[in-house]
């Protein structure tokens, strides 16, 4: 999944060039990129489809040198992911209909590829077997209050991977005092994002629980993989309700797994959670430029054009990023505000900020 905005890691991710085309972390590969290599490790490309909004598609082309046109899937609206996952298993689901797949988000951190690897593996093998709805949950190590957290018990039978855990509830983003009891009851998870089913399994749970989706792809059956699909897709995008995969379907199927992971996983969806994965000076400052000077400063996050002089003093826990003209200056602590502020420039100075 490709097409999102990513306004919470404003001023660097944009509308015209969102955080997924963003090489964020300085490793020479942009967040897409390293999605893409990595389930290389899973699948041949042949079977990797990028669902994208229409803005970004030549950003596809440009970025995944040599991706067969097919496998780009372009909305014509962004309707969130419920819509997104639906075109994409019923149109996989008309070249394969045994297929299993897998759903990820384009934009997220996994470090420790190895582990990965192995844990969507075992959930191939459950999902390939029964009628199941699988995700990857991830052992929370914070109290997080950016994250949706899934609660699981004991699964209902036996599993071959212990890890494998039965849902029992899904609960989203908390305050800080209902984190903070999720983190010491033990039995949460943070949510992921990434799913795991067949396509039989989750077009069985769109026809269940969101059947309004349902008829609206089972129409386009005959017209996938086809030259008449373009236009489908472009006359019935505007039907759909603007829903995620989670309330559409997983918080509300009886057949939901989870299994507990751990990856060195960062949804990279807030400039906080970038600041753990960039280098840190004796002053725990985590610095993105070169020609950044920090004088009794501390905890800090700073992102700005390797051209750009920049002098800061006396600044402790905050995060700076220069992008294209655009300053943000902000306390750590309110980063999920920058949404707002987001939303104010769009008010106050128009579209040409955001």
């Amino acid at each position: 999944m490709a097409g999102g905005i990513g306004s919470r890691f404003w001023p660097m991710s944009r509308t015209a060039h969102p955080k997924q085309f963003l090489d964020v972390l300085g490793t020479g590969q942009t967040l897409l990129q390293q999605t893409y290599n990595r389930f290389l490790r899973l699948c041949p490309k042949e079977n990797i489809y990028i669902v994208t909004n229409d803005l970004y598609v030549d950003l596809v082309k440009e970025q995944l040198t040599g991706i067969d046109l097919n496998n780009i899937l372009s909305e014509p609206a962004r309707k969130n992911t419920a819509p997104c996952v639906a075109y994409a298993c019923y149109k996989i689901a008309q070249l394969n209909p045994d297929a299993v797949t897998v759903v990820a988000p384009s934009d997220h951190l996994i470090s420790k590829e190895d582990t990965f690897v192995k844990a969507i593996k075992s959930c191939f093998k459950k999902a390939s077997k029964e009628d199941c709805l699988l995700t990857l949950g991830i052992r929370p190590s914070r109290p997080d209050t950016g994250y949706g957290y899934i609660q699981y018990i004991d699964s209902d039978i036996e599993e071959k991977d212990k890890r494998i855990k039965k849902v029992k509830t899904f609960t989203e983003k908390p305050d800080l005092e209902m984190a903070k009891f999720f983190l010491k009851s033990g039995d949460f998870l943070w949510n992921s994002g990434i799913f795991i089913w067949s396509v039989k399994s989750v077009i069985s749970a769109f026809e269940k629980y969101c059947p309004e989706l349902d008829v609206i792809f089972k129409e386009g059956n005959e017209v996938y993989n086809t030259p008449k699909e373009l236009e489908f897709i472009s006359r019935v995008y505007s039907n759909c309700k603007n829903i995620s995969i989670d309330y559409a379907i997983m918080e509300k199927a009886d057949n939901v797994y989870v299994r507990a992971s751990v990856i060195g996983w960062t949804d990279l969806g807030t400039w906080g959670s970038l600041y753990e994965h960039i280098k840190q000076d004796k002053d725990n400052n985590a610095v993105v430029g070169k020609n950044v000077m920090l004088y009794d400063t501390k905890n800090c996050i700073v992102n700005v054009h390797k051209d750009k002089l920049v002098i800061m003093q006396g600044l402790d826990d905050y995060i700076v990023v220069e992008s294209d003209g655009i300053l943000l200056i902000c306390k750590k602590q309110d980063e999920q505000q920058i949404r707002t502020f987001v939303n104010d420039v769009k008010v106050a100075k128009g579209e040409k900020f955001i």
